[in-house]
């Protein structure tokens, strides 16, 4: 927990959550995430100097060399972004220790995104209900990596409940597991990681081996909290009659493991089995058609309003780790 007790970081992410729920990311602010991003992107054009001129040159470099500098480009980000949120909290605390507590939960805030998740399904979904599919389409292709411009309304809808499913745990469960166990920092250490995967962790020619250890490191990270994020899942349907915490428990236990990804299958069959739909299937990027396993059964056809349901899962979940936390906070002031 850093520098403070389990209970003043209960609090601390508790009110992160309450932040995020109000305001968001504020677009008057610029968002940490945004300078992970230029560091990444400055980072990687300094390691690959080398690579590009030597595949300019005809000899390329071994993918052993590749990696190390794909390793080279997570370690440094991390550390960095760790270091520098470490340092500001550090400043803070020294002035005023409310100022530290502040800067603690602002940062660890803009590491969550329930309500920029929200935001974003929303602005699929709107104009999905008023049967505006060019638009529907447009918005949906700024949260997924598919190709959007032949989508149908299922499966405009299909791509928004996995994002919104998958990111429960990247934008919510996993950010707020670091919090916890390191603060702000900690938090911003996972956020790093999460972009890195975003911007360089894919299996195409150019980032298949500079992308590895990225990619290998968001799954390390984020493997207990997907897995908690599915217990979660499963708690909050015992909240909500319309949802059946029975069979999203089943299809965690029958599908989570057919998805290529060895976390997302998690949340993705939780929410499926949760409202009795049936996700995955054909996607296409670019030229590359994927066929994605099944998750869940499927007990009813996909619909728009599940859209608007996974964001209610998602609130759900957030609402229940703050919950935890002032139960943490009453627990200990016993």
């Amino acid at each position: 927990m850093l520098f403070y007790s389990i209970q003043e970081t209960a609090w601390m992410v508790a009110a992160a959550i309450a932040l995020d729920w109000l305001i968001g990311d504020p677009r008057w602010l610029t968002h940490p995430v945004i300078w992970i991003g230029k560091v990444i992107h400055k980072l990687s054009a300094w390691l690959r100097r080398e690579e590009e001129a030597r595949r300019q040159a005809g000899s390329p470099l071994p993918a052993k060399s590749i990696r190390a500098r794909g390793a080279a480009l997570t370690l440094l980000t991390v550390t960095l972004s760790f270091l520098v949120v470490l340092v500001i909290w550090f400043i803070a605390d020294q002035v005023h220790p409310w100022l530290g507590y502040a800067v603690n939960v602002w940062f660890i805030s803009t590491t969550i995104a329930v309500r920029g998740l929200r935001d974003a399904a929303l602005l699929v979904y709107n104009p999905l209900r008023a049967g505006n599919l060019p638009d529907a389409r447009k918005y949906v292709g700024y949260i997924v990596g598919r190709d959007t411009d032949s989508l149908s309304e299922r499966e405009i809808t299909r791509a928004t409940v996995e994002t919104v499913a998958e990111n429960t745990v990247d934008a919510v469960v996993s950010p707020l597991f670091f919090a916890f166990l390191g603060g702000a920092p900690a938090a911003m250490l996972y956020r790093a990681a999460n972009t890195l995967d975003s911007m360089v962790g894919y299996k195409n020619e150019r980032f298949l081996h500079f992308g590895w250890a990225s990619a290998r490191f968001d799954d390390l990270l984020n493997y207990i909290p997907a897995r908690i994020t599915g217990g979660l899942i499963t708690v909050y349907c015992l909240l909500e009659p319309s949802l059946s915490a029975r069979q999203s428990l089943r299809s965690i236990r029958r599908f989570a493991n057919l998805h290529p990804s060895p976390n997302s299958g998690v949340p993705e069959s939780a929410v499926a089995g949760a409202l009795g739909i049936q996700l995955g299937g054909t996607n296409v990027y670019g030229s590359t058609v994927s066929e994605r396993a099944k998750m869940g059964r499927p007990n009813r056809e996909l619909e728009i309003e599940d859209i608007v349901r996974t964001n209610r899962i998602c609130y759900g979940v957030s609402a229940l780790i703050a919950g935890g936390m002032v139960c943490v906070i009453a627990w200990l002031n016993l």
